[in-house]
């Protein structure tokens, strides 16, 4: 496998890296993320304009990459600023499978940063499981009407619309539906985004690719989910360890540097080993996303739960070490932690996708 990215990718890290590092102040993030919609817009749309979003789709959808690396670069870099522009939420997941559906003119706009839309497919009583679905679409005279409720709609408020999976007679379908034909009760997650509960009722649809091709199209949205998250929480680990790292060099406890204390230089040996196995986690990961059955699933479900472990980890270490001040709202770990912790419980949690890693390695 090669392990060194091309000139492109190292030029577009690079060129994220340096706009964020000049552009994005972490206040002005977590200030945002208090407030509808729950990020910067105008930060989204400077993205965009970088080629962020062009970067996670191939030449033939309007973009410039898409493979598993472009994703995996671009969500990297996010991560390490602790980026809350739905990049993943509005753009990567939706504009994939409107890809998929041939909407071509609705993923241009996704690309130009003109146009937001949200996958509403996670419900009450699913857990996780995107294949459990008790939404309804009832064919009408020139379209589907759809009932029910989806929870969790990430980054929802301003959307031009919502991607819907529902059952009909054939299975879990998926279907475009209006900005105005949902009701949305709108709310702050724990780590410094926005969420929402979305009701149907009666909702006017268009079915997006064939009936009861849903499930198809919802797993191919989630492998791409689950690598974009798990490159994040690798990116922000990067930022936890210089943070943590500089805090040992500089904090004095006894007239000593703590740095020097032989427990937290074992513990920080610890937190830097593991970083280094969850980079190898998502290096398989962008490297299975062009394989297909049960071998991508099996490598994919093994670098989610590979990541949610190691960033449970590296929080809880990085704030043990810091002491109380990690958990002020002041303080820039905290939020980092928080995010870290809460990527664990998106699209799979540990125990989730241990059972898929088992369940498709016997498929193998």
């Amino acid at each position: 496998m090669e392990f060194t990215h091309t000139d492109t990718r190292r030029m577009l890290a690079d060129t994220i890296d340096r706009y964020l590092r000049d552009k994005y102040p972490l206040a002005a993030r977590v200030e945002a993320g208090t407030t509808e919609p729950g990020f910067q817009p105008a930060q989204y749309e400077a993205l965009a304009e970088l080629g962020v979003i062009a970067a996670l789709f191939p030449e033939d959808q309007g973009g410039f990459g898409g493979e598993g690396f472009d994703i995996a670069v671009v969500f990297e870099e996010l991560g390490k600023r602790l980026v809350n522009e739905p990049v993943m939420d509005n753009a990567l997941v939706p504009g994939s499978i409107l890809a998929a559906a041939g909407q071509s003119d609705a993923v241009e706009n996704i690309i130009a940063g003109a146009a937001r839309y949200a996958l509403a497919a996670e419900e009450p009583q699913a857990l996780y499981d995107l294949t459990d679905v008790e939404t309804r679409a009832e064919a009408t005279g020139d379209g589907w009407a759809l009932t029910g409720a989806k929870s969790v709609v990430k980054y929802a408020s301003g959307c031009d619309g919502f991607i819907v999976s529902a059952r009909t007679d054939k299975g879990v379908s998926l279907f475009l539906v209006g900005a105005d034909q949902v009701s949305l009760r709108d709310y702050v997650t724990v780590d410094g985004g926005r969420a929402a509960e979305l009701t149907l009722d009666g909702a006017a649809g268009q079915l997006l690719g064939d009936e009861g091709a849903g499930e198809a199209m919802l797993q191919e949205a989630a492998d791409r989910a689950v690598l974009a998250l798990s490159a994040e929480a690798l990116g922000i680990m990067q930022t936890v360890r210089e943070m943590t790292i500089e805090y040992l060099r500089t904090r004095k406890q006894f007239g000593v540097v703590i740095g020097k204390f032989q427990a937290l230089q074992h513990r920080m040996a610890e937190m830097l080993l593991e970083i280094e196995q969850a980079r190898s986690a998502v290096i398989n990961a962008a490297n299975a996303l062009s394989l297909s059955g049960a071998e991508r699933a099996r490598i994919i479900a093994a670098a989610k739960y590979s990541i949610g472990r190691i960033g449970r980890l590296v929080a809880e270490e990085s704030i043990q070490m810091h002491g109380g001040i990690a958990m002020t709202w002041e303080y820039d770990l905290g939020h980092f932690a928080k995010r870290l912790i809460l990527i664990d419980h998106e699209w799979g949690d540990q125990d989730f996708h241990l059972a898929r890693f088992i369940e498709h390695g016997h498929a193998a």
